[in-house]
């Protein structure tokens, strides 16, 4: 029976993957904040308040490795995990492109600091080879997708656990929570830095988060079912690694 179960978990996860690779467009249209296009003070800003919760995040990797080198490897897959789903494009009704960001399940395993330096890890490497985003834009996409949407996760989970106790119903709605929030920063941000001449800050984000808005929402629910997939793989083949993880962070 448990054979047969992990068989259709395997199904789910390569549909889920291919639902989100078959949509795959070139780069030229990411979500991601491309080089240049935030004027300079904004972009200056946005680095100041990333900063500091990459330093941060640094010394709760650091500690963790620290005190338990074997969880390498799996903070290795959490990186990958991310690297691997926010490069997928997903072609918007509007012209434009969406695409998962893939924080969540490494929020929920090392917590958002961790995920800090991760997430912005993948996104320089993002902007270095493959021309998403950009180094100027670095700071704002960093805290839209390393940093808003982990700390969103981290707290849905533990919320969620607490009012239910069903953990796989707090993997889904922490990661689904998260992929949706890191557009909703990204469309504050450009609303900021471009407010409507008619309406300001409203209209302008209004408009940015509506240009995502349709294809993101069930972008976020396959995320959230591709995580779930993934954290039962986790619990079948590394269960010893996630006991490690709770005595760390104080869980039971």
């Amino acid at each position: 029976m448990k054979k047969k179960q992990q068989l259709w978990q395997l199904i789910l996860m390569a549909g889920l993957s291919f639902h989100l690779i078959i949509g795959q467009t070139p780069p030229a249209y990411a979500m991601h904040i491309m080089e240049g296009f935030l004027p300079v003070q904004w972009a200056i800003f946005w680095w100041i308040i990333f900063i500091p919760f990459f330093i941060l995040g640094l010394r709760s990797i650091q500690r963790i490795t620290q005190e338990n080198p074997q969880l390498k490897l799996l903070i290795a897959l959490a990186g990958a995990f991310t690297f691997v789903l926010s490069a997928l494009k997903i072609p918007s009704v509007t012209g434009s492109c969406s695409h998962p960001t893939g924080t969540g399940l490494g929020a929920v395993l090392f917590g958002p600091l961790a995920m800090s330096v991760l997430g912005s890890l993948v996104l320089l490497f993002q902007a270095l080879l493959l021309a998403h985003g950009g180094l100027t834009t670095l700071g704002a996409n960093a805290f839209s997708m390393a940093i808003a949407g982990p700390f969103a996760a981290y707290w849905l989970y533990h919320i969620t656990m607490r009012l239910s106790g069903k953990q796989t119903m707090a993997i889904f709605i922490s990661a689904s929570f998260a992929d949706l929030l890191t557009y909703l920063i990204t469309s504050v941000q450009l609303a900021l830095a471009f407010p409507a001449p008619v309406g300001g800050f409203m209209a302008s984000f209004i408009k940015f988060a509506s240009i995502f808005a349709l294809t993101q929402i069930p972008l976020a629910i396959s995320e959230g079912l591709l995580t779930v997939l993934v954290w039962n793989w986790l619990q079948s083949y590394n269960s010893e690694e996630l006991k490690q993880l709770q005595l760390i962070k104080g869980e039971s």
